[in-house]
């Protein structure tokens, strides 16, 4: 363990957006202390290039703008060696802007896979194939799902989520209603009165936080959970809880990143009984912190060009969850699929 923070070449300085507010702070607090349980790992052992890990939190539930102009001043200072983040692909998108590939920034949730990222930006969650895309397919191979409706906030991940499903379908009929929604919707009567909305087998939910609460409860109170299958790579156990167990029937969810058992031991010794879930959006946070240190100690650093380099080559990075590798400037994971039991997952198999 580190003893002092004698000088600030003592620390490793981390910036970590999550959101504190708007559609989705329900996720934050998992996220934050699922952070704080890889930056204890990190700093019981050697910390990383033997320093101490230290992590300030930024609100990443403000606008885009806002949060990219206060990462733009903490970066001016310097200090920063790094930023980890979990929030939506709009402040993603203003932050890379900002950040210009001055350090590396490891984003831990999924995104919508459009190749215009700025210099270190690194994906640690999947991109349409990698989650949404095979869910369906597999929902089509289990249930004969074939027919969709969808649902998503209005912003740049939803949008370019939704273009890859229609890419992806062989028949553009298959998708009979598609309709957007501003984040923090309170009512998605519109949606669910469209009469198209009888035609499908199954909805496609590409809503965040609080509002995928909001959007299940109503869902279940029309009858239509029984009938019809829901599918999202954005539902974690937060957004069960606070839906509740009866507005939960026949939803799916793909995700790489369900915690297992160690690691949610691990995660109640350090927090106590009453700390928020380790959800598997928590975990994805977790993952970037260790695929961080990973990285850092791959090439000695955190300079973006050589990070650049090593991956492009096929470094092998070392993490809790095994051998992780990269594709340009998305890791390569392995999906799962899950069924919403209540208030928690029972996971049925790899999707990808």
């Amino acid at each position: 363990m580190f003893a002092s923070r004698e000088t600030p070449d003592d620390v490793i300085e981390v910036l970590d957006i999550v959101p504190l507010q708007g559609s989705g702070g329900i996720i934050g607090p998992s996220v934050d202390a699922a952070i704080s349980l890889a930056v204890d790992e990190i700093n019981g052992g050697t910390g990383i290039l033997g320093r101490e890990v230290r992590v300030t939190t930024i609100d990443g539930g403000r606008a885009p703008a806002e949060v990219a102009r206060e990462v733009s001043a903490l970066l001016a200072t310097g200090m920063v060696h790094a930023i980890t983040g979990w929030h939506i692909s709009a402040v993603r998108r203003a932050v890379a802007r900002a950040a210009d590939g001055r350090v590396p920034y490891l984003f831990a949730t999924i995104h919508e896979g459009l190749p215009d990222e700025m210099p270190g930006v690194l994906m640690i969650g999947e991109d349409p194939q990698g989650h949404i895309l095979a869910a369906m397919a597999w929902l089509r191979r289990e249930y004969d799902v074939r027919r969709w409706a969808l649902i998503g906030n209005d912003y740049i991940w939803p949008r370019a989520t939704a273009a890859a499903v229609h890419t992806a379908l062989a028949n553009p009929a298959s998708l009979v209603l598609e309709h957007f929604v501003p984040l923090g919707t309170a009512d998605f009567a519109e949606f669910l009165a469209d009469p198209r909305l009888d035609r499908a087998d199954g909805v496609i939910m590409l809503l965040v936080g609080s509002d995928a609460a909001r959007f299940n409860c109503q869902f279940a109170h029309t009858g239509r959970a029984a009938r019809q299958v829901r599918v999202s790579p954005a539902v974690d156990e937060t957004v069960l809880l606070a839906a509740g167990a009866e507005a939960n029937e026949n939803l799916f969810v793909s995700s790489s990143f369900f915690p297992d058992s160690e690691r949610v031991h691990r995660y109640r010794r350090l927090h106590g009984p009453f700390a928020p879930q380790l959800t598997y959006f928590g975990n994805t946070g977790y993952e970037a912190m260790h695929t961080l240190r990973a990285v850092a100690e791959t090439v000695g650093g955190f300079d973006v060009p050589r990070i650049h380099t090593a991956l492009t080559e096929g470094a092998v990075l070392e993490t809790p969850s095994g051998k992780c590798r990269f594709r340009g400037n998305q890791a390569v994971q392995s999906a799962q699929i899950a069924r919403a039991e209540g208030v928690d997952f029972r996971i049925l198999g790899r999707i990808s």
